[in-house]
């Protein structure tokens, strides 16, 4: 049993590594994509409030493994997006980890086109922003980043979706360190808020969800099964079944 419960994590992974070859193998991160993906809607005719959450994968063969996730939000009546990721580029020369409008609220990340993971509109999201921008300011890592196990864009996304159990945040398997717990933690909500988790440094751990479903995470690699909406959860494939 333990050979099998290998194979499923590390086949996954191959074949995921195989395509991300296959595609990325040859391309230069400089000339990639980074337009907008036409995901978000135009502030100048929306005006109620918008959240939205989006996952694309990650820069070269890292793509793989991972998607880079990040929030944009749009108060009512605003005329543009604040956008809010975490990146490692620059923060071991002095810059902070967090960084607020680096691009649009929608772009391409690098070629890469992102996978919308919650869209929050209307009557309650002023509100819902007001909690997402506390949380940014409260997040314990503004200063620190580390792509493996964490804390990284994943890690800030994960805390930011914990205190803001609204947004009923499902992230992919492939949003390695998600399960990196702030501050020592080894019980958190998940980051949907809708269950538990159990985690070790994120390095080993479990998560039981309404919205995540039953996940393993071993070494920061992430396999289960979601019951609500069927499918598996595979490390470096992501979700494979029906849509959510």
């Amino acid at each position: 049993m333990g050979w099998v419960a290998v194979a499923l994590v590390i086949a996954p992974v191959l074949v995921s590594a195989g395509c991300a070859l296959f595609e990325r193998g040859g391309a230069n991160w400089r000339d990639a994509r980074r337009d907008s993906s036409g995901q978000a809607p135009d502030p100048a005719s929306t005006r109620e409030a918008v959240v939205q959450v989006y996952a694309a994968r990650t820069v070269g063969l890292r793509g793989a493994f991972g998607v880079h996730t990040w929030i944009a939000v749009k108060p009512a009546g605003a005329a543009s997006y604040t956008r809010y990721e975490v990146i490692g580029w620059g923060v071991d020369s002095g810059m902070p980890s967090i960084r607020v409008n680096r691009t649009g609220p929608d772009n391409y990340w690098f070629g890469a086109h992102p996978d919308k993971l919650a869209d929050l509109r209307g009557d309650g999201v002023d509100a819902i922003i007001a909690k997402i921008e506390q949380a940014v300011k409260s997040y314990p890592y503004p200063s620190s980043y580390r792509t493996w196990p964490g804390p990284n864009s994943n890690t800030f996304t994960a805390y930011v979706a914990r205190k803001v159990p609204e947004l009923r945040l499902d992230l992919p398997p492939t949003a390695i360190g998600k399960d990196y717990l702030p501050d020592g933690a080894i019980a958190a909500p998940s980051p949907s808020g809708t269950g538990v988790q159990l985690s070790l440094a994120g390095l080993l751990g479990v998560l039981v969800g309404l919205e995540e479903g039953v996940e393993i995470n071993l070494l920061g690699l992430s396999l289960g099964i979601d019951v609500n909406t069927p499918a598996l959860r595979l490390p470096g494939l992501g979700r494979v079944g029906f849509p959510q």
